[in-house]
């Protein structure tokens, strides 16, 4: 059953409930729709009630979306600006009649296509060349971390994610990592791998994480700081 919540200052809250058994609160890009989970024996009241004392945890998530930096279109073009590890090269398109492929010199990001290639195949081709980057740094970092944390990762998946970093399921072991991550400075993505990683002693984002977090890695509260600073990606929503 699908119904909407109207609360102070305007706040729309989309609610569905089905057969679970917690409540769910997600504040979604880009403009900060609320939507709330909810068991399907709750009643209207008591998710209200819950909603309401979270309306403060809204307000700031909305406002932190609708203030984001986002990304202009690419258009992936000659002299178009990208980003490798936090430094910004200049694109420069190749149309050669063979197999495709990203050369990063000093200050280019060389992009080699066949001949009449469209947008949706230089994204592609770049996209993949972003998530080997990853590949490449990642086994290091998680092998680091596990011996100074004491826990396992079973599998590292790499792919585009629109609206996070990463993610953990600590039941399995996974992490996953968004593949703009290669983008970003490589400290950036450090801290999201231990963040990923310190799921697996705490699930939850509650104070012993972030405990945690301080005493493994007292800089982490900068490398956020700077990660949510820079631009995200353009997303079609």
């Amino acid at each position: 059953m699908a119904l909407t919540l109207e609360l102070a200052d305007n706040i729309i809250i989309e609610v569905t409930q089905k057969d679970i058994k917690n409540i769910h609160l997600s504040v979604f890009p880009p403009t900060g729709t609320a939507r709330i989970a909810a068991p399907s024996r709750m009643n209207l009241e008591t998710i209200r009630l819950f909603a309401i004392s979270k309306l403060g945890w809204i307000k700031r998530e909305q406002q932190k979306l609708r203030s984001q930096n986002r990304e202009t279109p690419r258009e992936y073009l000659t002299r178009e600006s990208h980003y490798v590890w936090g430094k910004r090269y200049l694109l420069k398109i190749i149309e050669m009649d063979a197999p495709p492929q990203v050369i990063l010199e000093h200050r280019a990001l060389v992009l080699q296509v066949r001949p009449n290639s469209d947008n949706a195949k230089r994204e592609a081709i770049l996209a993949a060349w972003h998530r080997e980057r990853i590949k490449t740094v990642v086994p290091a970092l998680i092998a680091k971390w596990e011996l100074i944390l004491g826990v396992k990762v079973k599998r590292c998946f790499v792919q585009h994610m629109k609206t996070k970093w990463g993610s953990c399921n600590p039941k399995a072991g996974n992490i996953r990592l968004n593949t703009e991550l290669a983008k970003k400075p490589r400290e950036c993505l450090e801290y999201i791998v231990i963040h990923e990683m310190m799921h697996l002693l705490e699930a939850t984002h509650n104070q012993r994480f972030l405990t945690l977090m301080d005493q493994y890695m007292p800089s982490w509260r900068i490398q956020r700081d700077i990660l949510n600073r820079l631009p995200v990606r353009y997303e079609n929503w």
